[in-house]
């Protein structure tokens, strides 16, 4: 087994899809519910840097916050806009997955597929019926 983090929330159903996904590599990731347990400024600043994103790309706009704050403006810095993240862990977007092979901000769930060290070992539907990976373990890419 690998060392695999996924920082979840149980509420969303992307993120529940890629937890779903890493298990059925076999894989035991550590997962925090960030929400409950949110990132430190260095780790936030860490985890952006991994994913190699500018840190607007990891706001998250449904069901936060942004509007309200006006985040859309391009007045803010990043470092406003990592405090704002800080104050609001909700505007984290999610899931994000470290793997030896990467840290992914997995959206769409698939996403995560490319940073797993192991194959899926079955195949996998999503929570409304939609097929990721079939009986012979190949990717089914959305087309």
């Amino acid at each position: 087994m690998t060392n695999i983090t996924i920082y979840h929330n149980p509420a969303c159903g992307t993120s529940r899809n890629v937890l779903a996904l890493i298990r059925n590599s076999g894989e035991h990731p550590t997962v925090i519910e960030y929400l409950k347990t949110p990132p430190d400024r260095a780790t936030l600043v860490g985890l952006i840097q991994a994913m190699g994103t500018p840190v607007r790309e990891l706001l998250r706009q449904k069901g936060t916050p942004y509007d309200e704050l006006g985040l859309g403006e391009s007045k803010w810095t990043d470092a406003q806009l990592i405090d704002l993240m800080l104050q609001h862990p909700i505007l984290i977007n999610r899931p994000i997955v470290i793997t030896p092979l990467g840290t992914r901000l997995c959206r769409p769930s698939e996403a995560v597929l490319d940073i797993l060290p192991q194959p899926q070992q079955a195949a996998f539907s999503k929570e409304y019926g939609e097929a990721v990976i079939d009986s012979n373990g190949h990717r089914i890419d959305k087309r």
